[in-house]
């Protein structure tokens, strides 16, 4: 329903900022990463809204970031993950952490998020496998053309992500496709 707001800062009390459109004050949740990358108070700013509902209350969480505000709309729709973890869980780590993490099959990475146990950090990896895009950072670790390329032959030959990731780790950064699938196929078969 409110997707965007711009307007004027008038303050910041983390998490959580009010925000004045036009001479109404919108109190807007933020996770960490969006709150330190706010301007002073007074300044104007725009955040991306996702707007929530319940029986007991109406809430707005707001993001700097289209991808931001992606990876809390799918942490809500997790059994037994609400908005307010979804919103530790981004202050904790960035969106390109929690994509490497949840590609990379890390639950050691999320646990050190406060709020997030064992067995939740193995069903948001469970939850999230394959639903945060490339867009959004799942192979943020390829950092160029060529390795996305060689990420994606690994994949298409049957290996699995974490398997695809280190043997790409290995390789040399300035690696052509062809030679880098090579290289990669040999350390994948020690």
């Amino acid at each position: 329903m409110i997707g965007k707001l711009t307007g004027t800062l008038l303050e910041k009390n983390p998490p959580e900022v009010l925000l004045d459109c036009h001479g109404v004050g919108y109190e807007v949740q933020v996770p960490m990463s969006t709150f330190y990358n706010l301007p002073p108070v007074g300044d104007r700013v725009a955040l991306l809204t996702q707007f929530i509902v319940r029986e007991d209350a109406q809430l707005l969480y707001g993001f700097a970031t289209a991808p931001e505000r992606q990876a809390f709309r799918e942490l809500i729709k997790i059994s037994g993950v609400g908005p307010r973890t979804a919103l530790s869980i981004l202050s904790g780590m960035g969106v390109s952490d929690l994509a490497q993490a949840v590609s990379l099959q890390e639950a050691g990475r999320l646990v050190k998020v406060p709020g997030i146990g064992k067995k939740t950090a193995e069903r948001l990896l469970l939850e999230l496998k394959g639903k945060l895009g490339a867009d959004i950072g799942a192979h943020a670790h390829a950092t160029s053309d060529a390795q996305a390329d060689i990420l994606q032959a690994l994949l298409a030959l049957g290996y699995n992500d974490k398997e695809a990731a280190a043997a790409l780790k290995a390789l040399p950064q300035d690696v052509g496709v062809s030679d880098g699938i090579k290289l990669a196929l040999k350390a994948l078969a020690k």
